[in-house]
């Protein structure tokens, strides 16, 4: 989006039409990941440690919440200063949405009915939800506070009535040349995002069977890619957040007495959920009219969610938390105590600079543009500056071993 945004402002200032330039930069960007799958250039993913993972899920995390926490104070910022019950009805709802997803999630580890019941509750439980909060705005009472819904067209049709294919060729040899640098750029956030969540699908905590493809999927959208691009369609790329959920709703988990704690015992492998799902989403495009009961803070608390959500397992921003934490008290495996406090908080806190420099860049108009070069730095201070200040032993200490030379098909 950041991406976007900085080339509509370009094309705007520079009276250029945005379509064609937007074909253009997505042709490019199909080459140039077509070339890199072919070349397997996703061998250099291998450079991608936890330490990556885990600032770029930090910033998902931190995304999430930020757009959540704006939409709600955008209600009090253009409310009557007089009369502010519409902004703090929009708050209840947005965290009674947050509270009752976060609990029919958490209902799956609980010890109330059976395995199947519970799992039905995690499954099912956040769209339950997300329709009974939408219902209970239509309430009269509720519903004469304005809370806002979300704004639908009433019909299905391109922007502004547009023909599907773009008219690329309409523009100069020297603009559509022009477009291979942001190409780079979007190349490399497609590229990273890509691999990224592959990686965390791909997790050996998930006992997958199914063996890595990480060049052939990169050559495949690059030509999905380039087909969007000449229609002027949304690009795909890496969703991180719903291929987590999606392998987390497949997972068996098994209870370990010995740990008290969930396990995962073995992942439902197929290809069917994933049309499924799709086939749904494409299925919802005849439900435009019934989107429009849809409270804008139930989104909002949906958001907090994700984010908070985004945080479970993410040892940075654990050990944010244990940074003051006294030593006697922490497990005797826990970095503290195996590299020292002083070692720990230097790695955290790195990654804290890192994670701000890159929330920085995607903020900022002017920087906006440069923000997929922002990700792919990170396997830089990983692999070349880090390496300066950390041994071995205490890289694995922290949980981010340096990975050994590997093959990606």
């Amino acid at each position: 989006l950041a991406f976007l945004s900085g080339r509509f402002k370009y094309c705007t200032l520079q009276g250029f039409a945005f379509l064609p330039v937007y074909t253009w930069v997505g042709l490019w960007t199909s080459l140039f990941m077509i070339l890199l799958g072919f070349g397997g250039a996703s061998k250099l993913i291998r450079y991608c440690t936890h330490f990556t993972d885990e600032i770029f899920n930090g910033l998902l995390s931190l995304n999430f919440i930020y757009e959540a926490w704006a939409s709600i104070h955008r209600n009090f910022a253009l409310a009557d200063p007089i009369n502010l019950t519409m902004p703090f009805v929009s708050l209840g709802i947005a965290f009674a949405t947050f509270k009752a997803t976060m609990g029919t999630v958490a209902f799956r580890s609980s010890k109330y009915f059976n395995e199947i019941f519970r799992t039905i509750i995690k499954d099912f439980g956040p769209v339950a939800v997300i329709i009974l909060m939408s219902f209970v705005n239509q309430i009269p009472w509720i519903k004469k506070f304005g809370v806002p819904t979300l704004s639908v067209p009433s019909t299905l049709q391109l922007a502004g009535g547009r023909n599907l294919i773009v008219p690329f060729l309409s523009v100069p040899l020297s603009l559509r040349l022009k477009c291979m640098l942001p190409a780079l750029l979007l190349t490399t956030l497609i590229f990273m995002d890509q691999n990224i969540s592959v990686r965390v699908v791909n997790n050996p905590k998930n006992h997958l069977k199914k063996g890595e493809a990480y060049n052939i999927d990169m050559v495949v959208l690059g030509v999905i890619t380039g087909f969007l691009s000449i229609a002027g369609l949304p690009w795909m790329c890496g969703a991180t957040v719903q291929s987590m959920n999606h392998v987390r709703a497949m997972t068996k988990m098994v209870y370990n007495k010995v740990t008290n704690e969930l396990e995962v015992d073995s992942v439902n492998e197929t290809r069917v959920t994933g049309l499924v799902i799709h086939a749904m989403i494409l299925g919802t495009l005849s439900l435009l009219q019934y989107l429009r009961i849809l409270p804008i803070p139930v989104v909002s608390g949906v958001f907090f969610f994700l984010g908070r959500k985004l945080m479970t397992g993410n040892t940075f921003l654990a050990r944010i938390r244990d940074s003051v934490a006294e030593s006697s008290r922490m497990p005797k495996d826990h970095p503290m105590n195996v590299i020292g406090r002083f070692k720990m908080n230097l790695f955290t806190f790195t990654q804290f600079a890192c994670l701000m420099a890159l929330w920085t860049f995607k903020q900022w108009s002017a920087t906006a543009i440069f923000f997929p070069s922002a990700i792919g730095m990170l396997m830089v201070v990983r692999s070349f500056l880090l390496p300066n200040f950390f041994e071995e032993r205490e890289f694995v200490a922290l949980g981010d071993p340096t990975p050994r030379r590997n093959r990606l098909v």
